[in-house]
């Protein structure tokens, strides 16, 4: 069984399927306005909507893909 702490201090072994723009910012350690020109421009993540509030959410193997097209953008630039 993998256990995973979770942050508040209980064990889990639940991992989520998605996270958050925000989120997968902090995890590939790339600013969100550049996360969120990637995500549109590739067609990466879903965007769901309630009223006028807007969140887009990543799979991991989205991130994965948004990391190559990260890493090979700054390769072109250098």
């Amino acid at each position: 069984m993998t256990v995973m702490a979770t942050w508040g201090g209980t064990m889990s072994d639940q991992i989520p399927k998605f996270v958050t723009q925000a989120r997968a910012s902090f995890l590939l350690g790339i600013p969100e306005a550049q996360l969120d020109r990637i995500s549109r421009e590739s067609g990466l993540g879903q965007v769901e909507r309630a009223g006028d509030e807007e969140e887009t959410y990543f799979t991991y193997e989205e991130l994965h893909w948004i990391c190559v097209l990260a890493s090979h953008q700054a390769h072109q630039v250098h």
